[in-house]
C-alpha cells in the first residue's frame, strides 16, 4: 500500500499537484483528479511490494519493470475478456433485433398479401 495516506497528500490548488509515495519514493504528480492519482499510486505501490516480496529483489528499477509487466498482463487479460464478452453481447442483441424485425416484417407481409 502507498505509504502516504489521503490525509498526508499534499495538494497545490493551482495545478492539482499531489505528493504520493510509491515504494518509499516520493513523487509530485499532477492531474485533474487527485483522488484518482492517489488510487493509482496505491495500486502501483502494492504491485511493487508484492513483486519485492515474491522475488526478494531490492533493485527498484527491476521491481518497477516486473510490476509494470504484471500490470500490463492484468490489463491485457481484462481487455481480452471485455472484447470477447462485448462481442458476444452485441451479437446476441443483433440476433434478437434481427428476429424481431423479421417477425414484424413477416406479419406485415402476410397482412398485405
Amino acid at each position: 500500500m502507498a505509504t502516504a495516506t489521503k490525509d498526508q497528500m499534499v495538494r497545490d490548488p493551482q495545478n492539482s499537484s499531489v505528493r504520493v509515495e510509491i515504494f518509499d519514493q516520493a513523487y509530485n504528480l499532477r492531474g485533474s483528479d487527485p483522488e484518482y492519482i492517489f488510487k493509482l499510486a496505491e495500486y502501483v505501490d502494492s504491485k511493487m511490494r508484492a513483486v519485492a516480496e515474491a522475488t526478494n529483489t531490492i533493485d527498484t528499477v527491476r521491481l518497477a519493470v516486473l510490476a509494470a509487466l504484471n500490470i500490463a498482463d492484468e490489463y491485457h487479460l481484462l481487455k481480452k475478456k471485455h472484447q470477447e464478452n462485448g462481442a458476444t453481447d452485441y451479437q446476441k442483441r443483433a440476433h434478437l433485433l434481427a428476429n424481431a424485425l423479421d417477425e414484424v416484417l413477416g406479419s406485415e407481409h402476410r397482412k398485405a398479401g
